[in-house]
């Protein structure tokens, strides 16, 4: 698997925009390993910008160990070990799995900190406005290459049951159930979002990379707030999944997903 390390996109406007679309091609195999990138000629059209623009963002997917450019060949798309480098997790049964993901993998923890809860995390556990938290933030990664980077908020008289040295060591999950939480479900949400400089520098990323963006606020058996999570993921390094069936007869036919279906 190729370390991509860079932490600054190139400069000029125009040039970042080519970097990250040409990056994301790559990302999702338009692109595929060991190919050849279109000359800059053609991508100066394809994009409608000068041939330098261009330039500086090859060189930029160069430093960032995208491509590779040989003299009088091109720019190569550089070979990533394995025939998919992306960990890869179901939608339908997404906390069961990020479950497992703390057994398989290693967390490196950034900060531990009590604090009052931001108002929109307050409102989602339903604090008062000037209720506190244990605010801890963390990557996770996989063969020592971060993949994900996650913000908890846990309300402080359920957070005083364990100390930074356990949730740098055992998963969330097990520590809420340790302090005789009974998690009863969760509501959770995907969209997209930008890297920031603190996340970029924690994932070894560009700044204003795309990133998935899941939140889930985690209530027990009284329907109280328990967790408040906010997880970034690098497209690159992870995907989610859904598998579907077509259901029903006539015009009531319709796709639902399989709950409980394995990834490949």
């Amino acid at each position: 698997m190729t370390i991509h390390t860079q932490t600054a996109l190139p400069e000029g406007g125009k040039a970042r925009r080519v970097y990250l679309l040409l990056r994301d091609d790559i990302s999702n195999d338009r692109f595929a390993e060991g190919s050849l990138l279109p000359g800059e000629n053609r991508l100066a059209d394809n994009y409608g910008v000068s041939r330098v623009t261009i330039r500086r963002a090859l060189d930029a997917l160069a430093a960032d160990g995208w491509i590779e450019k040989r003299t009088g060949a091109g720019s190569v798309v550089v070979p990533r070990s394995g025939s998919d480098s992306k960990i890869a997790a179901n939608f339908a049964t997404l906390i069961p799995q990020l479950v497992e993901f703390d057994k398989r993998t290693t967390a490196r923890l950034l900060s531990f900190s009590y604090d009052r809860a931001p108002s929109a995390v307050a409102r989602s556990l339903g604090l008062p406005e000037d209720g506190k938290v244990q605010t801890a933030v963390r990557v996770r990664l996989s063969d020592g290459q971060a993949f994900s980077h996650l913000t908890t908020h846990v309300p402080e008289d359920i957070a005083r049951s364990y100390d930074e040295a356990d949730l740098a060591t055992q998963p969330l999950f097990r520590l809420l159930e340790r302090s005789g939480v009974k998690v009863e479900g969760a509501h959770q949400s995907v969209t997209a979002t930008l890297a920031t400089p603190d996340v970029a520098d924690a994932l070894g990323i560009s700044v204003g990379s795309a990133l998935l963006a899941l939140r889930r606020v985690v209530r027990d058996s009284d329907g109280r707030g328990v967790e408040h999570l906010s997880a970034l993921y690098r497209p690159d390094l992870f995907r989610l999944e859904m598998t579907l069936n077509r259901v029903g007869a006539g015009e009531a036919r319709h796709w639902e997903p399989v709950i409980g279906a394995q990834d490949e």
